[in-house]
């Protein structure tokens, strides 16, 4: 137990240390621009949403498009209403009163980032089917996840966990269908 709970304290000092370096080093005005609309592109998985809807709208990719879709829920009930509320982490926002965000505040725990599991488990399915766009699906993934940091609403651990969980979530969904 004292060794899980000096884990956890390193894991939490690091990722303050992070959110630090990023709000010190990183932050300013055009990337907080920037920042805001990439994190919006995630908001309810609203590119993969868009991708899945070009592809179903075209008959050779209609069964991508239905399974992007099904990723995409799957990993919401894996994320948002199964890890969240089992580990119900408070989001950085949530720990000082005094902190200004650039977007609205969420509701929802921290841990892990709902944007980022969503986001590579629709870029990994997608990138099994269009692999001359994989740098381009999981680009966008990863700039969805960096945007919840620098947003100051995740945590880089949280980060790192829906990175997993999102792959995790795409392989099951292959190994279903």
């Amino acid at each position: 137990m004292e060794a899980t709970t000096k884990m956890m304290s390193l894991i939490q000092k690091l990722d303050n240390y992070i959110l630090y370096a990023i709000k010190k080093y990183v932050q300013n005005k055009y990337l907080d621009i920037l920042m805001t609309i990439i994190t919006a592109m995630g908001n309810l998985g609203l590119i993969w949403i868009i991708i899945a809807v070009a592809l179903l709208l075209d008959k050779p990719y209609r069964l991508i498009g239905y399974i992007v879709i099904f990723t995409l829920v799957v990993s919401t009930i894996v994320g948002e209403g199964i890890i969240k509320h089992i580990v119900r982490r408070v989001r950085p926002c949530n720990q000082q009163d005094n902190v200004s965000l650039l977007i609205r505040k969420p509701i929802s725990y921290s841990f892990p980032s709902g944007h980022t599991v969503s986001s590579f488990a629709a870029a990994e399915v997608l990138s099994m089917y269009f692999t001359q766009y994989k740098l381009t699906f999981i680009a966008i993934a990863f700039l969805i996840a960096l945007s919840r940091l620098y947003l100051y609403v995740h945590y880089p651990s949280d980060i790192i966990a829906g990175i997993i969980v999102g792959i995790l979530c795409s392989r099951l969904i292959f190994i279903v269908l």
